[in-house]
């Protein structure tokens, strides 16, 4: 109990060994396939609708009442005492442009080109890419390299702003939402398992880790029927 009342409950005591981050996608229902077919809206109207729920905490409106804007390209580190409420930077879903579901409210399943979201996970006290933003890539895990021809990333060129780091904690960063990474899948192969492989690349970054699937990249395979 002694022990206990020395430690925080806002920030590790020991921070000088933070471990690569992992990352995860949305949507996530049934494992890490993402299946259906165009002409039948009730195998990705489940998908879609994740996707809104998902991204209702980073409607406009919310995010703007919430969070402030914050300059781009450069950490945003905060002082104070660690029990201070920390401020968050807007992650507006508008940024997602065509993975956002303002305009097109299906994110693309309905045309075959589905969107899915990346995101690393919360560490605390983290600073991903020593300065410089960390991106993501997407290829063929296995198999034939021409089955994914296209992929379109959102916001930008794919990339995780520096100014949404560091992390404080649930506690003082109540308001912090996670920064997305869109994949628009335009052009993949129909009628075919497609495994794809997202990575994240930058300083410090870990993604070729045998023993870690979600170590700085993901694995999921996607079925698109005709």
């Amino acid at each position: 109990y002694v022990m206990l009342l020395t430690l925080s409950p806002y920030t590790p005591r020991f921070r000088d060994r933070v471990s690569p981050p992992g990352v995860m996608i949305r949507p996530y229902l049934n494992g890490f396939t993402i299946a259906f077919n165009v002409s039948q809206p009730n195998t990705w109207q489940p998908y879609v609708d994740s996707m809104h729920h998902f991204l209702a905490a980073y409607d406009d409106k919310v995010q703007e009442e919430k969070n402030i804007e914050c300059v781009p390209g450069q950490y945003f580190i905060q002082g104070g005492y660690d029990s201070e409420e920390k401020k968050a930077c807007q992650f507006k879903r508008s940024l997602l442009q065509n993975c956002s579901g303002i305009e097109d409210p299906t994110f693309g399943y309905s045309k075959g080109q589905p969107c899915i979201l990346l995101k690393m996970n919360r560490i605390i006290g983290y600073r991903p890419g020593a300065g410089v933003p960390v991106s993501v890539d997407c290829k063929v895990q296995k198999g034939n390299e021409t089955h994914l021809r296209s992929v379109d990333f959102y916001p930008g060129n794919g990339t995780f702003d520096l100014m949404y780091y560091p992390y404080y904690g649930k506690f003082t960063h109540v308001n912090y939402t996670s920064p997305l990474v869109a994949m628009h899948f335009t052009d993949v192969q129909k009628n075919f398992l497609v495994p794809i492989q997202c990575s994240l690349n930058g300083k410090g970054i870990i993604n070729d880790l045998n023993s870690d699937r979600f170590l700085g990249r993901i694995i999921f395979t996607l079925n698109i029927g005709k």
